[in-house]
């Protein structure tokens, strides 16, 4: 048994090598189809009256008129041309070359190309060994805890402008979080659950609400069905208000149709003016059920305090969620998963390349969210926004409040680059997703739809943001592998954010890809073939004379081959090889 055990890594040692060895050896397998070609061609020069062949060639090509070449050229042109459309549309739209994917798929696995997620995929530990590190090509989607109501406020939208603001990928989440949220406590469900459990499932909204409908006949205390009712059918929040308010009479002991009733009620609140209830409603039901954190209820209230203008009152809020942590002496913060950290006993290390630092404040009290940094920054700017102008700091320099401040938003910046362009209003709002991805241009939609009247409501806050936000991009180091403040930003947002907006929205993607190379070589193909073909045109002499001796110093190197290799070889070789 030892033996055999022992025997198996030299075994797969060999493989390894053989795998390599293949993979290696394909990089010069061009050069020896390269080298085997012209030993045939010279070889049958003869045989197949290549020469003969060649000079009939150039008689035909000098024959030609100067509209031969014009027609070619501009075919050329025309025809890169148009994959460069097609190049240019399909990185837009997907963010990739087509031709790039094409061959990274299916050309580069035949050619024994491997990925290499080595230096990717590893941490090093203290003791030199590889540590798997956590892939995070799946970004975690969140429900949007500011979410509209479909049938008051989405429904009405589709009405007036005749556009679908969710995505069926969007609704799909809901569906799936419908089902887990209102499945009962029951260990059986009962026929009324499992109509409704098929109600969330149906993509058609009328079927939806009729299944809502059964299922109340079926069972006149079926809580989860006027909450469906009350999220689709109503086409007023004061309708929704009077059945959420019905579903909560009826509700039981179900905690989790208690919660989510409940939140709804202080959300329609909210909408419809009663601000201080809606309030009282949310910090009531953040006492009752403290460990449902993960709803993120305090951003609603968070909100609502904007809305009062109590900013005492969110400032403590702020002190509870967005607490700074300093690492320990010994205390290392790995990341084990996408928004969770695990403590390890170790000696201080930078979180980027795992090189020791000095001590140092890292902020990873995670899940952090954009409103979050940016309620904070709000409030350090608007102490100082209505005084502030940039003349005058570049004359006196910042004071200590405004360093806080603009420290404050290179932080929200930094988390989610996505937002100053929608509270500046260099682009255009559309309505909020039901879910969010941290740090993605959906949660940048979603706090600048509910949070840019407080912005503006706040003299000068926005122009404090306009001068400095830019510089966060000057803090942060580069390549994006290292991050500031907070972990480095995730490379999987733009793909996540494009199922979750609609199609009409032009998704925000930081940072801004690179043009693909194929979409460079085909413009510049382009343009080299329109402007020959111009010159051909307007020149036709002269670009005659170009053309023929271009194509001669071209063939030049050939023909110094072909005169080496027979001075190499004896004549009476060659000769012997025609004749096989």
């Amino acid at each position: 048994m030892e033996d055999t055990a022992g025997s198996n890594p030299q075994s797969l040692g060999f493989t390894e090598k053989l795998k390599s060895w293949l993979s290696w050896s394909w990089t010069y397998v061009c050069f020896i189809w390269f080298g085997m070609v012209l030993i045939m061609i010279y070889v049958l020069w003869s045989p197949l009256k290549l020469q003969e062949t060649l000079t009939s060639a150039s008689v035909f090509l000098n024959t030609l008129t100067p509209k031969f070449y014009v027609a070619l050229t501009g075919t050329s042109s025309l025809i890169s041309g148009l994959i460069l459309i097609f190049e240019w549309w399909y990185f837009r739209k997907y963010g990739t070359s087509f031709i790039e994917q094409v061959s990274v798929s299916h050309l580069r696995p035949l050619l024994g190309g491997v990925e290499s997620s080595s230096s990717t995929g590893l941490f090093t530990s203290v003791n030199g060994e590889a540590e798997p590190r956590p892939s995070v090509s799946e970004c975690k989607v969140w429900r949007n805890p500011l979410n509209l109501f479909r049938g008051a406020e989405y429904n009405r939208y589709t009405w007036v402008t005749g556009k679908e603001p969710l995505t069926y990928y969007d609704m799909n989440l809901s569906a799936q979080d419908h089902q887990t949220f209102f499945t009962g406590d029951t260990p059986q469900l009962r026929p009324e659950d499992a109509v409704m459990q098929k109600a969330w499932r149906e993509r058609n909204p009328q079927a939806r609400i009729r299944a809502a409908y059964q299922a109340i006949e079926m069972n006149h205390e079926c809580a989860a069905a006027y909450v469906l009712l009350a999220e689709e059918e109503a086409t007023t929040i004061t309708e929704a208000e009077r059945l959420f308010k019905k579903a909560l009479s009826i509700a039981g002991k179900d905690i989790n149709l208690l919660v989510y009733i409940k939140r709804r009620l202080a959300m329609c609140a909210r909408k419809l003016g009663r601000i201080k209830e809606a309030v009282k409603m949310m910090r009531d039901l953040m006492k009752e059920f403290p460990l449902l954190g993960m709803l993120n209820i305090h951003e609603n209230l968070l909100e609502a305090l904007l809305e009062l203008q109590a900013y005492a009152d969110v400032q403590a809020v702020l002190a509870k969620y967005d607490g700074k942590t300093r690492p320990n002496k010994n205390v290392i913060f790995l990341k084990s998963s996408y928004y969770v950290w695990t403590e390890v006993s170790l000696e201080m290390y930078d979180l980027c390349d795992m090189n020791p630092i000095s001590s140092a404040i890292i902020d990873i009290s995670l899940p952090k969210s954009a409103t979050i940094c940016y309620t904070s920054a709000l409030l350090k700017a608007r102490a100082v926004s209505d005084k502030f102008s940039p003349e005058a700091a570049s004359r006196r320099g910042l004071s200590t409040a405004e360093i806080n401040a603009v420290e404050a938003i290179h932080r929200a910046v930094e988390f989610n680059p996505h937002v100053p362009k929608y509270l500046l209003e260099m682009k255009s709002l559309i309505l909020p997703p039901e879910h969010i991805l941290k740090r993605g241009d959906s949660e940048a939609v979603a706090y600048a739809f509910f949070h840019l009247q407080h912005w503006k409501r706040a003299e000068g806050a926005l122009n404090l943001l306009h001068c400095t936000w830019e510089g966060t991009f000057r803090i942060i180091p580069y390549p994006l592998e290292k991050g500031h403040l907070f972990y480095p930003y995730p490379g999987c947002t733009e793909t996540a954010d494009r199922e979750l907006l609609p199609s009409f929205h032009e998704v925000s993607v930081y940072p801004k890809k690179e043009l693909p190379f194929f979409i460079l070589f085909t413009a510049g193909l382009c343009s080299f073939t329109a402007m020959l073909a111009m010159l051909t045109h307007q020149f036709p002499e002269l670009m005659g004379v170009f053309a023929k001796a271009f194509f001669s110093t071209l063939f030049a190197p050939l023909g110094f081959f072909a005169d080496k290799m027979e001075s190499f070889m004896p004549s009476s070789f060659w000769h012997q090889l025609t004749r096989i």
